[in-house]
């Protein structure tokens, strides 16, 4: 059975999950992308824009972050899913206003915190310029950002592009409630000049400090904000002249602040995060048996034995990666002992049981937060 809690920052909602006491390489846990596409699915799932995973560090972070958007990809980052896994932790440990996070993402580390108003800044760290980087094809421009004229669906489109450890595509518009956002942005995310594809953003300038913007997410189509992409936006329009350093983007779900620090070039994202509810999800979602469960095809052959000279030891294996569709070392698994429980939890229980656990756990976790928002106990 999966425990999760959705959460949601400017109507962008995510599914959290928290592993970070899992054994180490069991990164996954077991959620496939045909079940991460089944539980983000709105009518046959639970719905979401994406699924995060809260895991142990694999560097000097306090965490790490994996984070799916609705298709099963992975994405490098997301700003709206580090202030919502924010928002998580804080709710999921009792955590006070100020309490900062070291998290480890694709796109480096990323620094949120909780405000006193309950809010989350986030460091987002400094922005990805050369052309390579973002990636894409566009040539640096005189701006100081890749930059371009694009034929889009008959249209010619002048964009600026920009990185946030994922990819980005600005286009200002006069007017960005007359795009066309299903037709330009789903020819804009899989553009040749994107090897990556990206996210694609248009943008109206009301003031230097005041833009309005339209979202089109890869992998996800569109949804109501994009962190990265209001970090994104602010740069493309400071380098092109159209906006300060410091502004409130409007966002289809609501405002963010952004800040693009000229001292150490970090840009600070603020925002909300709230939650939504907490659930469980029993394995009947999956249509499987939980003891074959995360099993889609069967498993490819073991590993060669080790090289000489190596006293017999076999190689260190990845399970998030060599073992997606099954153990491979049944023999000797890193993560036996963790499976071994799991195991004998189901076995020894009921499915009435399990639910009974899940359920008293997720009222305890429920009712802890409000009393802290609440200040007082619930009677």
């Amino acid at each position: 059975m999966l425990q999760f809690s959705k959460y949601q920052g400017l109507g962008n909602d995510f599914l959290m999950v928290d592993g970070r006491a899992t054994a180490p390489g069991d990164d996954s846990l077991g959620l496939t992308p045909a079940r991460i596409r089944r539980l983000c699915d709105r009518r046959f799932g639970v719905g979401a824009d994406g699924l995060i995973l809260a895991l142990p560090p694999q560097a000097d972070g306090e965490l790490r972050m994996r984070i799916f958007n609705a298709d099963g990809s992975e994405p490098e980052m997301c700003g709206n899913g580090i202030r919502c896994l924010a928002r998580f932790l804080a709710d999921s440990d009792g955590d006070a206003a100020g309490r900062r996070w070291s998290v480890e993402t694709l796109a480096g580390r990323i620094v949120p915190e909780l405000q006193a108003d309950g809010t989350i800044r986030v460091d987002m760290g400094a922005p990805f310029l050369d052309p390579e980087a973002v990636p894409t094809t566009l040539a640096l421009g005189e701006a100081g950002i890749p930059q371009g004229t694009l034929e889009v669906e008959g249209e010619a489109l002048a964009v600026g592009a920009a990185g946030m450890g994922n990819p980005h595509v600005v286009v200002p518009v006069d007017d960005v409630a007359a795009v066309d956002l299903e037709r330009l942005g789903a020819a804009l995310e899989v553009h040749p000049a994107f090897p990556a594809r990206t996210n694609v953003h248009f943008v109206q300038v009301v003031a230097p400090d005041h833009l309005v913007m339209r979202v089109w997410e890869r992998g996800a189509g569109p949804t109501l904000a994009c962190g990265t992409g209001a970090c994104a936006t602010l740069v493309v329009c400071h380098r092109l002249g159209l906006a300060e350093r410091r502004a409130r983007l409007e966002l289809p779900g609501g405002p963010l602040e952004i800040d693009w620090d000229p001292a150490g070039d970090h840009l600070f994202m603020s925002g909300p995060a709230e939650a939504v509810f907490d659930a469980v999800v029993t394995p009947a979602l999956w249509g499987e048996d939980p003891q074959t469960a995360g099993r889609d095809t069967p498993a490819p052959a073991a590993p060669a034995p080790a090289e000489p000279g190596s006293a017999g030891e076999a190689p260190a294996i990845d399970c998030a990666t060599a073992c997606v569709n099954g153990c491979i070392r049944p023999d000797a698994c890193p993560s036996a002992e963790a499976r071994s429980r799991v195991e004998a939890l189901l076995s020894g229980s009921s499915l009435d049981d399990l639910v009974a656990m899940a359920t008293n756990s997720l009222e305890a976790r429920t009712r802890a937060r409000f009393e802290r928002e609440m200040g007082r106990p619930l009677e």
